[in-house]
C-alpha cells in the first residue's frame, strides 16, 4: 500500500510540469476536416501565431493557438475566409426517405441545392472568400402568353489583389449554362472586395526564442524535478523505515 502512495507520488512530480504546458494553449475550432485544419495551421504559423492541431477520435481535428493570441489568430482567419462554409451537394438534398414530398417542395429544395452547388463552384475561384447563388425559376402558367423569365443573383466577397474582380463576365456565364432557360443577361452579379489588413500578432517567442509560458513554469518544474530526484534516493531508505514499521 505503502509503495503504490509513493510512487504515485513520484509519477505527480513528473507530470505537473507537463500540465501547466498543455494548459498554455486553448481550442480554437473543432470538427475541422483535415485538409482546413492544415491549411489554417500553415496560416497561422505564417504570421506568428503558436498554433498546433490534434486530431480527435472522430477523424477530425481540433486546432489551439496561444491563449494570448487567440483574438489575432481569430482575425487572421476571418480575413482569409476561415472556416469555409460547407456546401450540400445534390445528392445529400434529395437523400432517400420514407416521405412523400409535395411537388411545391421538390422544387424548393432543387432550388436550394442548385443554389449550393454554384455557391461551392464560385467558391473554389482563386481570391474568392465567400459565394452566394439565388436562383429563381418562376412558377409559369402554361397559358400564359408572356411567362416571367428565370433569374438569378449572385454575391461574392473577395481579396482586392486577386483576379476575382476580372471574372464577373465568366461568373455570369457558368450561373447561366447551369440552370435551364437563365438568359446570361438575367444573371446579376456582386463583387464586394475585402481589403487585407496588417494584423498585428504578438511573437509566441521573446527575444531569447524561448516561450514566456515555458519560462513561467520553469520554477515548478525545477522543483518538481528535484522533489523527484530526492525521493528517488532516498526511497532505499523510506522503504526499509515502512516495512520496519509494518512489522512491528
Amino acid at each position: 500500500m505503502f509503495l503504490r502512495r509513493f510512487r504515485a507520488l513520484k509519477a505527480v512530480f513528473f507530470l505537473i510540469p507537463l500540465l501547466l504546458l498543455c494548459a498554455c494553449k486553448t481550442e480554437l475550432m473543432t470538427g475541422l476536416a483535415e485538409d482546413d485544419a492544415n491549411i489554417m495551421l500553415a496560416l497561422l504559423l505564417q504570421h506568428g501565431v503558436g498554433a498546433d492541431k490534434v486530431q480527435q477520435k472522430d477523424g477530425s481535428d481540433t486546432l489551439r493557438v496561444e491563449q494570448k493570441q487567440f483574438a489575432q489568430a481569430v482575425a487572421l482567419l476571418h480575413e482569409a475566409g476561415y472556416p469555409r462554409q460547407s456546401f450540400k451537394s445534390m445528392g445529400d438534398v434529395f437523400q432517400a426517405s420514407g416521405l412523400v414530398s409535395s411537388p411545391q417542395q421538390e422544387r424548393t429544395r432543387f432550388l436550394w441545392a442548385l443554389g449550393q452547388e454554384l455557391s461551392r463552384t464560385i467558391s473554389d475561384i482563386d481570391g474568392v472568400l465567400t459565394a452566394r447563388v439565388q436562383v429563381v425559376l418562376p412558377n409559369n402558367d402554361l397559358l400564359n402568353r408572356e411567362p416571367t423569365p428565370s433569374s438569378a443573383s449572385v454575391f461574392v466577397r473577395y481579396k482586392e489583389q486577386s483576379a476575382a474582380q476580372h471574372l464577373v463576365p465568366q461568373i455570369k456565364q457558368l450561373v447561366a449554362d447551369s440552370v435551364e432557360g437563365l438568359s446570361y443577361d438575367r444573371v446579376s452579379v456582386v463583387m464586394v472586395p475585402v481589403v487585407e489588413k496588417d494584423i498585428p500578432v504578438s511573437s509566441s517567442l521573446p527575444a531569447t526564442g524561448v516561450p514566456w509560458e515555458i519560462l513561467g513554469v520553469l520554477p515548478v518544474f525545477v522543483l518538481a524535478l528535484a522533489a523527484g530526484v530526492l525521493v528517488s534516493r532516498r526511497w532505499p531508505e523510506l522503504a526499509e523505515r515502512l516495512r520496519l514499521r509494518a512489522r512491528s
